[in-house]
């Protein structure tokens, strides 16, 4: 551990990744899309003006900020746009948590919230999932500087009707609560429109699952002007200019291609609930899920080996050491024909 680095550098413990791996193997591991972008991504992309890559991009992103606004329902003004949603939450952090009171986020959720609370020294309390491994919304209670979850939840899956959430607006008023959609697509309801009546709230979403652009790294909130000032504030006091202008490109003709969107969403909900089936008939337990994977654990087998049953397979999927959760699974949902192969790869394991 280098003496050149600050106190708090060498204090903290970095989010994990999960593993890109360089050998060929059939990736269930990072919940990405297993269909590619729409075909206008790719016009796009060869229609590239690239004398214009002299020039800085909008440090803005208006055009792009417009086609969100435009897909959710609220104004430009309302929208702001970064690097990737894990750039976007790093900068909500920042900008809304750092207060007396600790903030609130489940004891099960994405493990990058308690590294941004290192980052950044938040006080944070976590708030155990009920015993059908759902987010207890009604355990998060006033006394906070903030409340922070996923809906729906990674890594098991289930998600809060917007019903619910607005009630647990209906009691914090006073903080921010920040709502992480980033697999909201696959099944769950967003929480969006409960922004125009809650300035407290504040939605994050990402390109790189939904929109199969998770190479391009684009994120985004969706909040009041309140919110989207704060973040703004803090973007400018670290980059101008986060999003590209090929990004921007790219992203506007993603999303203005609902067609394309829907076909994949709707395809990746089939093959999930019919892998399920099979994964049920095996003998797994598996979560309920509104996203683009499963999680699931077997009775007889720990999650490490049958990790590394199906690794020796070439299969690759997410394994998580820690305590709770060892002996689950987290699959992310390809192709029918790769979800096929992990069935028989695990009916030859078990």
């Amino acid at each position: 551990m280098s003496q050149l680095w600050s106190p708090a550098v060498r204090a903290l413990t970095p989010y994990v990744p999960g593993e890109q791996p360089r050998e060929k193997l059939v990736k269930l591991n990072t919940n990405e899309n297993p269909y590619p972008p729409s075909p206008a991504v790719a016009q796009v992309l060869r229609d590239i003006d690239t004398e214009q890559l002299r020039r800085y991009p909008d440090p803005d992103s208006r055009a792009l900020r417009e086609a969100l606004a435009e897909i959710h329902g609220v104004a430009p003004e309302q929208v702001f746009v970064g690097n990737g949603s894990d750039e976007v939450l790093a900068f909500a952090f920042q900008a809304f948590f750092c207060q007396p009171q600790p903030l609130l986020m489940p004891a099960i959720s994405y493990s990058f919230y308690p590294v941004y609370c290192k980052l950044y020294d938040i006080a944070y309390r976590t708030v155990a999932l009920d015993d059908r491994w759902e987010i207890a919304l009604d355990a998060f209670d006033g006394d906070n500087g903030g409340v922070v979850f996923a809906n729906p939840n990674a890594p098991t899956g289930h998600g809060h009707p917007r019903a619910e959430i607005a009630r647990l607006l209906s009691r914090i008023q006073d903080s921010v609560v920040l709502v992480d959609e980033a697999y909201v697509d696959f099944g769950g309801e967003s929480a969006v429109p409960l922004v125009a009546d809650h300035p407290n709230l504040l939605i994050t979403g990402t390109l790189s699952k939904s929109r199969s652009l998770a190479g391009l790294r684009l994120g985004y909130a969706i909040g009041s002007r309140e919110l989207i000032e704060g973040l703004e504030r803090v973007k400018n006091s670290f980059n101008s200019y986060p999003v590209d202008m090929l990004a921007s490109a790219v992203a506007i003709a993603a999303l203005n291609d609902r067609e394309h969107f829907k076909r994949c969403c709707q395809q990746v909900m089939a093959t999930r609930e019919e892998t399920r089936r099979s994964l049920v008939e095996l003998g797994f337990e598996v979560l309920p899920s509104q996203t683009n994977f499963l999680f699931t654990r077997h009775p007889r087998f720990n999650g490490e080996t049958l990790f590394a049953g199906l690794r020796e397979r070439g299969i690759l999927v997410r394994h998580f050491n820690r305590d709770g959760l060892s002996d689950f699974l987290r699959i992310s949902i390809g192709t029918d024909e790769e979800m096929r192969g992990l069935i028989g790869a695990l009916e030859a394991l078990i």
